[in-house]
């Protein structure tokens, strides 16, 4: 599994860059972000969900200020 920390990362650079980081992985492949928790939650979350992958967000295990993503990358992604 990849893995990003993005925690401290402004919109909409950390959706780029989880962009990014998903075109890399082969289909079905899993990534893992940290995100801080608010706008930079509900925005990667929409958007990456909106590219068709799947997106589970849980508490984040170590700060109560961040989330986790855990994202899988759509067989048929729609990149570009």
């Amino acid at each position: 599994m990849t893995e990003l920390d993005l925690r401290g990362t402004p919109c909409p650079l950390n959706f780029i860059r989880t962009r990014l980081a998903l075109e890399k992985l082969p289909a079905g492949g899993s990534l893992q972000v940290d995100l801080d928790r608010g706008e930079p939650e509900t925005m990667v979350g929409s958007g990456i969900r909106g590219d068709g992958h799947g997106v589970e967000i849980q508490a984040h295990p170590d700060d109560p200020s961040a989330v986790r993503l855990l994202i899988q990358r759509a067989a048929l992604a729609a990149d570009g």
